[in-house]
């Protein structure tokens, strides 16, 4: 499983830890000959960089980057973008007292449970800093987006709450209630100063999209935003529409009847049966409070023992401004994602290199499920030599193979020899096992 991939739209591989030496990602399937977004990309990197102030943490990165490939004179070549990010505002010694005990909140206990060793600086590969390979990948999409507008409003921050509605918010916690503003970072002010944290609610809007966009089962459009963003550090909570309110509502109630105007309400947030529908796209996501505080908390080491933490350090006071670029960065892959199957499925006219990059996708798409067959008849081989069976087992290919070709023939290629293909694919894994 390629955990650190996001095989979409666009080819991303994210790498690097929190106290490396930098951080990266590679982004393929690109078209050619694009302008690079270099402004636009500086502007969203901006946006995600911590800022200081009531909320953010005091370390600072300028996340200055260097191409290293596909880029060539201004436009993209086609081949593989990779961006570098040097980490350059670190200090690792505030993390020197943590490097035996699980921070509580945090992925270290789970990471421990898993790979028996994890990288205490800062989280590593689950700090907050990955996420900026997202908003990097999700900039250079906004052309491929066309008129759909993403904007995002915190409804909810601790036992601060709002129900307004405004445009062009400029503060930095996305808050649309300028009156209760004030206070609110008087509260977040004394939270800071006590070295405690606290979470919040966001609404994202998408606008002008398009109906028809996503695909029911497993493809539902609604699935693949919870995803991406339930994918991002902090998030613990999504819901679609109106949300978990349908849940005390009626069928009638909750219903969105259609007129020849149009719908009548949105509590389905503008998808249904995992297809858009025209309206505007509305969704939620919970944010946690930031599991790193200056206060004490009760844990244990790695050796089982109970331990007393104080966790010093730079830490944000609550995630949400820097979260919600991230989120939106993720939103803009999913949707440019659907956009490009969308156009493939309507049959409209399609250059040359938008077919060329489909076709990519698909033998991508077959050699990493070669390498997950090849990982797995790797355990079978073990599995057989422990219980000290035979490798070959010609009457089980055998029936593969009249599976296998059953099926091709049902699905129209009978003229594609399948025989051939799959005593290729046997022989490679006999050899690996």
């Amino acid at each position: 499983m390629n955990a650190n991939t996001w095989d979409k739209f666009l080819g991303i591989t994210s790498f690097g830890e929190s106290h490396g030496p930098l951080m990266g990602v590679v982004i393929e399937s690109v078209k050619p000959g694009m302008i690079f977004p270099i402004q636009q990309l500086k502007k969203e990197l901006k946006r995600r960089r911590p800022g200081g102030g009531v909320v953010g943490t005091t370390r600072i990165e300028q996340d200055d980057f260097e191409i290293v490939s596909g880029i060539f004179q201004g436009r993209t070549t086609g081949m593989p973008i990779c961006l570098l990010f040097p980490n350059c505002g670190y200090n690792s010694s505030d993390y020197e007292n943590l490097k035996d005990i699980f921070r509580p909140g945090h992925g270290d206990y789970a990471l421990w449970q898993k790979f028996k060793i994890y990288d205490y600086r800062g989280g590593g590969r689950i700090s907050g800093r990955e996420t900026i390979a997202r908003v990097a990948a999700g900039a250079l999409v906004n052309k491929a987006l066309g008129k759909i507008r993403i904007s995002s409003r915190t409804l909810g921050i601790g036992p601060f709450q709002t129900a307004a509605v405004q445009d062009n918010i400029s503060n930095e916690l996305y808050w649309p209630d300028k009156d209760s503003l004030p206070e609110l970072l008087n509260f977040l002010q004394k939270l800071k100063d006590g070295k405690d944290s606290v979470g919040g609610l966001v609404e994202v809007q998408i606008e002008n999209i398009p109906a028809g966009l996503g695909d029911p089962v497993f493809e539902k459009l609604e699935a693949n935003l919870a995803q991406a963003i339930m994918s991002i550090g902090g998030v613990r909570g999504f819901e679609i529409g109106t949300g978990f309110q349908l849940a005390e509502m009626t069928g009638q109630q909750a219903n969105d009847q259609i007129t020849s105007t149009g719908f009548l309400s949105n509590h389905a947030g503008g998808i249904a049966a995992g297809i858009t529908t025209g309206q505007p796209v509305v969704l939620r996501y919970a944010v946690k409070p930031t599991s790193s505080i200056g206060l004490s908390q009760q844990t244990i080491d790695t050796r089982g023992r109970d331990r007393s933490l104080l966790i010093n350090g730079r830490h944000d006071t609550c995630l949400i401004p820097r979260i919600i670029p991230v989120a939106e960065a993720m939103i803009k892959l999913v949707l440019a994602d659907a956009i490009s199957y969308q156009r493939l499925l309507a049959g409209k006219k399609q250059k040359l290199s938008d077919l060329r990059e489909a076709v990519d996708k698909i033998d991508e798409d077959i050699l990493v499920a070669l390498l997950r067959r090849t990982r797995i008849t790797q355990q079978i081989g073990r599995l057989k030599r422990n219980e000290h069976l035979s490798i070959s087992d010609a009457d089980r290919e055998k029936k593969v193979l009249s599976s296998l070709s059953e099926k091709a023939a049902n699905w129209g290629f009978s003229d594609i020899p399948i025989s051939d293909l799959w005593q290729i694919i046997f022989r490679y894994s006999k050899s690996r096992q």
